[in-house]
């Protein structure tokens, strides 16, 4: 396949992804983002900044190199591009990002508080807890620094970057996704779970082996 017709490709897959977003009431207005990385190209495809998500066609999203500079399209990029730019070029099994700000989610990391693995679901798809990456500014790739440093010790493909939101990674757009739909699901199973009183922590054990089997087993062949 030619480069020309990857980027085509995943213009339209990440324009229908963000349908996925409003579907599940991950993102409000025009805020959140879902890029993908075009493979064997130091590019990616990414939502443009302030466009409503009724007006995300193929044709919409635009096309960056992995610092941020826009190489193809008629809007600006969004403000969160130099993050997941930073993610691709340190972490080169990613080949998806998505930011949200969904609510169950955003309100740990407003709280700057990690989600405790205790949910089969959780040691499944995040391997366990959930981990808060640090503060940081809008606009430059200080954020993708906080997920790349704070996912470098962790299984999960969720960051809680603290009083800000959730960042999802995965190996395309949308495992990224899925893991964006999956945090905010668990973030408010836990958090109504701690209004009957305070949960019980998996043993770790039993964590990895739900992880492994969820991961290599799972599903089909």
């Amino acid at each position: 396949m030619s480069v020309r017709q990857a980027v085509e490709d995943l213009r339209r897959t990440v324009a229908d992804l963000h349908g996925e977003l409003t579907r599940y009431g991950l993102v409000m207005w025009t805020a959140g983002n879902v890029s993908a990385r075009v493979p064997g190209e130091d590019l990616m495809v990414i939502k443009p900044s302030g466009v409503s998500y009724d007006e995300l066609t193929a044709a919409a999203i635009v096309v960056t190199d992995l610092h941020g500079e826009l190489v193809e399209g008629d809007f600006a990029p969004s403000s969160d591009t130099a993050a997941h730019g930073y993610v691709y070029r340190h972490l080169p099994e990613v080949g998806g990002v998505v930011h949200t700000h969904s609510p169950y989610a955003t309100a740990w990391a407003a709280r700057g508080e990690p989600i405790p693995c205790v949910l089969t679901m959780m040691a499944d798809e995040f391997g366990g807890e959930i981990p808060v990456g640090p503060f940081a500014m809008i606009g430059d790739d200080s954020i993708g620094r906080g997920i790349v440093d704070t996912l470098r010790d962790s299984r999960s493909p969720a960051v809680l970057m603290r009083n800000h939101g959730p960042f999802t990674v995965g190996v395309d757009a949308r495992a990224a996704v899925k893991a964006a739909v999956m945090v905010e699901d668990v973030a408010r199973t836990v958090h109504l779970a701690h209004q009957l009183g305070k949960p019980g922590d998996l043993a770790q054990d039993d964590i990895d082996r739900l992880h492994v089997r969820y991961q290599t087993v799972y599903g089909q062949a």
